[in-house]
């Protein structure tokens, strides 16, 4: 026991000492008038009561006081441990860096979580900078994104942090990293760094430590590497929970195989547990269980037992279904004639290893759940579409479909019947061309140099399109006459591309291109960009290109839509369902967490981070000033009450 501590014990005797005087004091007995007391001989008074507590409120100030004392003496000891920068200068140009992603959820030995650390962090690295410093704010969750740009206003630094959140997202320090030294790498300030908050669990564990080979001029300060201790931290996630054909696949991730020991995974009906497995013990794995019943009851998978992250233990169950298919639509008799082997589109698209799948496909379809698979649909030379192939073929492509329409000579003899209508208005001819190569200045933003090899053709022949029906699309290329080779047009959410060359190697050698390769690049990009998954990682946007009124209802209730680009778009932050509905439609999306997420194994960092050098000091607060102001008024409290209770006819 130190020296310090018995003094500390011995307040309690202090405060004692005012209650045993009080006890102690004695006053004269009561006389009470006894008739048969005349009678006695009288003595010398000798007996005595002992006083009941009296005064209570002066005992009270009186131990008050002496405690007021106690922590007066004891004013030099207090000490608060709060971070505070090093200056090299007058003034100093910070960017802090908050990790704002799911790790930071877990809570460790302490009540509060690792996000409500760091932000209480940053909150007196705010307080300790001065008139003439800059602050920015970074946000390191996936992607890496700016919260404040730098700015010499500390307010609007503690009104943006104090309105940042937690998050389900992933981390992304290193992009982080590279966004804070641009906002502050070109400030006036001499003194200038960027500080982490983080615990450095971003997935990469194995990764270059962090800070190593960084810029000297604006150095990288981990200002609280206690986050980054995760010995005791564990966690088990579900990636995504699928139901097909009379069963439910659960795959799940962990950051150690021992998180999975004990842990059962329950598919759940509302409270009502219809089937439950064990969770083997394996970073990685996945659990099968039958699921019988009725397909439209809204179920969920959830991890049983507890773990540092509660957010990724439960996941709504959805009928499973791969990701969105590219479908070609052909004659592939003729083609095989010509190629020896698939239609040239499957093969470049196969050149190009594209992460859809490719379905052939014998004529386009004329119902409209049967395009429900596809983001993308090439029509290689239709000769029209019916009335029910248009119906389909307009849902498909508002809904946010791309369609190409490669139109060729009997696109230019439809029968009687079969039109190309709402894409265009007016029939299309067939004839000669009197160019054979393209103008590859048209197609450079689209197709890059691919643009330049499309030269000398060899075309048979071209589509003309009527006068009204060109200038509703815009030119991607076009021939070296002005004439229009392929041409595109948003419509609703998806869009249309058009050909005036089929994809036939009978009719051109366009196919056989370097330039046509970089044509289906773009067309599958541009797929990929307007196909709605119904998972996706969380973090990632939701883009609903030609929607004019998107509303959801995510976890946390409704979320507000931004524009980016003309487009709007729907950031989830929070894993679990989602609620949309687009322009009047209603859809289902679901948030998924993303696997190295839950690998909660802290980053190696080098030792000048952490030195002491950038900031991080002890400040002493000094508090006696207050309690002495406070001791002064319980002594002046004494008086008035001793004046107030003294009796009356009591000498002073």
């Amino acid at each position: 026991m130190s020296f310090l501590t018995i003094l500390a014990l011995g307040v309690v005797v202090l405060v004692a000492a005012p209650y045993l005087a009080h006890r102690l004091r004695r006053q004269r007995a009561d006389e009470v008038p006894f008739a048969p007391a005349r009678l006695v001989p009288e003595a010398p008074p000798k007996a005595r009561r002992r006083a009941r507590l009296e005064d209570r409120s002066l005992f009270a100030i009186r131990a008050a006081s002496v405690v007021a004392l106690a922590l007066l003496g004891a004013s030099p000891l207090v000490r608060c441990s709060r971070l505070a920068l090093s200056r090299g200068g007058a003034s100093v140009a910070v960017a802090i860096v908050i990790d704002d992603s799911m790790s930071m959820r877990a809570k460790d030995d302490h009540a509060e979580s690792r996000f409500a650390r760091a932000k209480k962090g940053a909150e007196e690295i705010l307080a300790s900078l001065r008139e003439g410093d800059a602050a920015a704010i970074v946000l390191a969750g996936a992607p890496a994104r700016v919260g404040l740009a730098a700015t010499t206003d500390i307010g609007a630094a503690r009104a943006t942090l104090e309105s940042v959140g937690e998050s389900d997202r992933a981390t992304d320090l290193d992009g982080a990293l590279a966004i804070a030294r641009t906002l502050v790498g070109q400030l006036p300030q001499i003194d200038r760094r960027v500080i982490v908050l983080s615990d450095l669990a971003d997935g990469n564990a194995d990764a270059p430590a962090l800070g190593a080979g960084s810029d000297t001029t604006v150095p990288v300060w981990v200002a609280m590497p206690e986050l980054a201790k995760a010995e005791a931290a564990s966690d088990c996630g579900i990636l995504s929970a699928d139901r097909a054909g009379g069963r439910a696949r659960v795959r799940f991730a962990c950051s150690l195989p021992q998180a999975a020991a004990g842990r059962d995974v329950q598919i759940k009906d509302g409270d009502k547990v219809l089937q439950t497995a064990p969770l083997p013990q394996t970073a990685l794995g996945e659990v099968m269980l039958p699921l019988a019943g009725d397909e439209s009851r809204e179920l969920f998978a959830v991890l049983t037992g507890a773990d540092a992250v509660a957010s990724d233990d439960r996941a709504l169950v959805v009928v499973e279904s791969g990701p969105a298919a590219i479908a070609v639509v052909g004659d592939r008799v003729d083609d095989a004639v010509s190629t020896g082997g698939a239609p040239v589109v499957e093969q470049a698209l196969a050149a190009l290893h594209v992460d859809m799948a490719v379905r052939p496909l014998p004529q386009a379809p004329d119902r409209r759940e049967d395009t429900a698979a596809f983001a993308a649909m090439l029509v290689d030379d239709p000769p029209g579409f019916t009335p029910e192939q248009r119906h389909a073929l307009t849902a498909f492509v508002d809904r946010g479909g791309v369609l190409v329409l490669a139109l060729g000579r009997r696109a230019a003899a439809a029968p009687l019947g079969a039109t190309f209508e709402p894409f265009l208005a007016h029939a299309a001819s067939f004839a000669p061309t009197p160019a054979q190569s393209v103008d590859p200045a048209s197609g450079a933003p689209a197709l890059g140099e691919g643009a330049a090899s499309l030269a000398d053709l060899g075309a048979k022949g071209r589509v003309t399109l009527a006068p009204d029906d060109a200038a509703a699309f815009e030119p991607v290329l076009k021939w070296s006459d002005g004439a229009p080779l392929v041409l595109r047009r948003p419509r609703g959410r998806g869009e249309v591309w058009l050909t005036t060359l089929p994809f036939s190697v009978d009719v051109s050698d366009m196919p056989l291109r370097p330039g046509f390769l970089s044509l289906l690049d773009a067309i599958v990009a541009d797929a990929k960009e307007r196909s709605a998954p119904l998972r996706g990682d969380v973090g990632v946007p939701w883009a609903f290109a030609g929607a004019a009124q998107v509303d959801a209802n995510g976890p946390m209730g409704r979320l507000a839509s931004v524009r980016d680009d003309g487009a709007l778009r729907i950031v989830p932050t929070l894993i679990g369902p989602y609620r949309l509905t687009v322009d009047g439609v209603q859809e289902l999306r679901v948030a998924a967490p993303v696997q190295r997420e839950i690998d909660l194994r802290p980053r190696a960092v080098v030792s000048a981070t952490t030195s002491s050098s950038l900031g991080g000091g002890v400040s002493v607060v000094d508090v006696s000033w207050a309690i002495a102001l406070g001791l002064l008024a319980l002594v002046a409290a004494e008086t008035v009450v001793r004046a107030v209770t003294r009796p009356r006819g009591e000498i002073a």
